[in-house]
């Protein structure tokens, strides 16, 4: 009976080893910077202007996809899923500032808003904002409007009203400044105790 040999593959050449991790890093880049192009997008919270729904030291994951994602090097955008809504929490590019901020849009094109004594009206109404905050001295702005929302701009507040560099100072936010919408915190970092905030790893924002 004869006997089978066992079959040895040969040992790659080292160039061919070379090409193989080359060629999977390049993919590897490839599928990061799409999916930094035109999915999510990580961000990193550097002041109080949302607490207590966004705190210094958050870093959270943005939705690029959701709105549209704009081609790199172009103003040129994808098709959106949808609209920005009332209440979603936005990363924008601030339109007096070469900056990201990251508010909630408490209005839309078309809305008449008002804020009286830190109270935010909506079309005649008064809202129930329960995330809000109003740490700090004080805003000059804690009574605004009315004003109507053009067409195509966003009304952009800080959850923390009392300290928010928001469209009560700098006026209405252009669709086309629209980043992403924020959609978890992955990690976050207690400055002042120096250590993690562990329980708001992997937490939704809303």
């Amino acid at each position: 009976m004869a006997t089978r040999r066992k079959r040895v593959t040969p040992p790659k050449k080292r160039g061919n080893l070379l090409r193989d991790y080359g060629e999977a890093i390049f993919v590897a880049a490839a599928i990061f910077l799409f999916l930094r192009s035109f999915v999510v997008q990580a961000y990193q919270i550097p002041s109080g202007s949302m607490e207590d729904t966004l705190l210094v030291g958050d870093f959270l994951v943005a939705n690029k996809f959701l709105y549209g994602a704009r081609i790199p090097g172009t103003e040129v955008r994808l098709p959106e899923v949808r609209p920005p809504a009332r209440g979603d929490i936005i990363v924008f590019r601030a339109p007096h500032k070469d900056a990201n901020f990251i508010k909630r849009c408490v209005a839309v094109g078309g809305d008449t808003v008002e804020v009286r004594d830190n109270r935010l009206y909506l079309n005649g109404e008064p809202r129930d904002e329960t995330y809000i905050a109003l740490k700090g001295t004080g805003s000059p702005y804690r009574n605004w409007g009315p004003q109507v929302v053009p067409e195509e701009y966003l009304l952009m507040l800080g959850d923390n009203r009392n300290f928010s560099d928001d469209s009560r100072h700098w006026g209405f936010l252009h669709r086309d400044r629209v980043e992403g919408s924020a959609m978890f915190l992955y990690f976050s970092w207690d400055r002042t105790k120096t250590m993690p905030r562990f329980k708001r790893f992997f937490r939704g924002i809303h």
